[in-house]
């Protein structure tokens, strides 16, 4: 019976971090994805340029093709934040289910633009 449970318990921790690294790999693929995004804008100079969607090449101008790309980048941007904090959750459960300690400041989350104004405002009196 303690044999049985022993392995049931290592097979939800096995389970548990293999969650944590797809969901890594995930994060790191679209990452990726968004660098490539990145240098297509960069990349974009001429008025027309040919974009590719599946297995066709089609003619768009450059400004409606960096309108694509920025909103796959803003989309981009959500799915891996949405990610990253579905990965703090993960990580907890992993790290609860191997009896280690929760990690300290790992919640932490970057001030957003309006904090980051109203501080900069506040320190410039």
């Amino acid at each position: 019976m303690e044999c049985q449970r022993a392995l049931e318990h290592l097979s939800e921790v096995e389970a548990a971090a293999e969650d944590v690294l797809a969901d890594k790999q995930q994060i790191v693929d679209l990452d990726a994805r968004r660098n490539r995004n990145r240098e297509a804008l960069s990349a974009l100079r001429t008025d027309k340029v040919k974009v590719c969607f599946g297995n066709m090449f089609i003619k768009f101008s450059s400004e409606r093709t960096k309108v694509m790309i920025q909103k796959d980048q803003e989309q981009l941007d959500r799915e891996i934040n949405d990610l990253r904090k579905r990965l703090k959750a993960k990580v907890n459960r992993l790290n609860d289910l191997q009896g280690k300690p929760e990690l300290q400041g790992y919640n932490l989350s970057p001030l957003s633009n309006e904090e980051l104004n109203a501080i900069h405002s506040i320190l410039k009196r």
